[in-house]
Formats: C-alpha cells, structure tokens, sequence
C-alpha cells in the first residue's frame, strides 16, 4: 500500500509563554507577586510575572529566568511546580500564544525588585486579587487555580513547610495552614495531627521562650513529600469555633 503524503496544513504561528503565580505568607496573609504591565496590550494593569520561551530554554529554565528578570527572585529558593497549560485561543489579543503556568511558594520573602517590560512589581494580599478579578489576559482564572492547587496540596503533601522559615514550631506551621485554608484550626488537634504524620516534621531539639507563655519545642522539614495521613479541609483537622469561617470565598475550578 502507497501511503500518501501529508498536505501541509497552513495555520497561523503559535507562541509559548510562562506565567507564574508566586505565593508567600506576609503580614499574616496568603500573598501573590504581581508586576505592572509597562508594554501593550494591558499597559499599566497588574498581571503575573512571565514571558516567552526562548529559542533552546526548556520551560522551567524559562520560568526561573522571568522570575529573576521581572522581579528580581531567585526561583531556585523556592518550591516550584508546574500548574497547567492554557491554550484558550482567545486569551492574548497578540495572537495564538499558549501558557504553562507554574505555581510558586517560599517563605517570607522579599519585596521584589521589577526589571525588563515590568513598570513596578509588588505582593498583594490574594483574597483582595481574587475579589477584584482585575488581571491582565486570563491571569485571574490561572490564580484561582493556582489558589485551589495550593490549598489542595497542603492536604495531601508536607509543602506547607516550604512557607515556615527554619526551625520553626507547630504554631508557626498551623498558621500557615490557617492562612491559605482561610480558616482558624483546633490547636490539639492540630499538633496531634502532624507530629504524628509519618516523616513531616524533625525535632531539632531546641525550644523558642516566647515572653509570655511556656516554651515551643522547634522543628524542620522532614524528608517526607507526601503527607500521611492527609489533613482534610473537609474535616479531618477540627476547626475551631473562635474564628468565622473562610474569610475570603474559596474558588471554583
């Protein structure tokens, strides 16, 4: 059997860019780093740092130089993964340009430093982004999914420790908790809960003497990535009755 050629087919150019949405803890709040779009389209409007693959970069080799160029971070400090892609061919009025979003945690980290096409870059509370929905392209639907992923794998992974800064104590971790679930934990049960998951936390054998109270036992990471058994938003770690319930809606995906 003669096979017959495949006909070249036209079709427009396609681009691949990367987005990422960079999530840290300050001032006790879940924030997001976003810059100020300083070329068109979406001149002056706040958006996620990211850019376009170049010729030979893989795509995180492409993530971690935006981060760097457009806000000054050092992607290499933090736990970074891949989200999704998006490919909505009307997402850039540019053209046929797919994203890979990548979603980003660190502890605490700086104010970051804007370069390149960016005019300013800054942190911003995620509950007043995620309200406002005021994003260039379709970044507000990319941080609503990157807010469930985060939320997500604080159930099912030990990652919520890539926000403490070493060594930290059980307090320090349940806050972070608190902060992206949106939500106050029963303290007991809290620590009962992660001093018993296999491999999640290691004590290093030093305490924390606050002024007032009794001393905290302080630990770090653990090797363990996977977090057994999972704390469930659904229940499985006691929610405590001092605080209302979720502060800022959790989103739908």
């Amino acid at each position: 059997m003669t096979e017959t050629p495949l006909r070249a087919s036209k079709h427009a150019p396609i681009f691949v860019t990367v987005d990422l949405v960079i999530f840290t803890v300050r001032q006790d709040a879940l924030q997001v780093l976003l810059i100020e779009r300083g070329n068109e389209p979406y001149f002056g409007l706040p958006a996620l740092p990211g850019g376009y693959v170049r010729e030979g970069e893989t795509l995180d080799q492409a993530a971690l130089r935006e981060l760097s160029e457009e806000t000054g971070v050092d992607g290499r400090r933090l736990h970074l993964e891949q989200l999704r892609a998006y490919s909505d061919p009307e997402r850039d009025p540019r053209g046929r340009i797919i994203t890979v979003a990548y979603l980003a945690l660190g502890p605490d980290l700086p104010q970051p430093v804007a370069g390149t096409d960016a005019r300013a870059a800054h942190w911003m509370p995620v509950a007043s982004v995620v309200e406002s929905a005021s994003l260039a392209f379709d970044h507000s639907v990319i941080l609503r999914d990157a807010l469930e992923r985060a939320r997500s794998q604080l159930e099912y992974t030990t990652v919520a420790a890539v926000f403490c800064t070493e060594p930290f104590t059980v307090g320090d971790l349940r806050h972070i908790y608190e902060v992206v679930w949106g939500f106050s934990l029963d303290p007991s049960n809290f620590r009962r809960k992660v001093t018993h998951a296999e491999s999640f936390l290691v004590p290093t054998g030093g305490r924390r003497y606050p002024d007032v109270g009794r001393p905290a036992a302080l630990y770090r990471r653990g090797p363990a990535r996977l977090l057994v058994p999972p704390l469930l938003r659904s229940g499985d770690v006691t929610r405590s009755s001092s605080m209302p319930v979720a502060p800022f809606p959790l989103p739908s995906v």
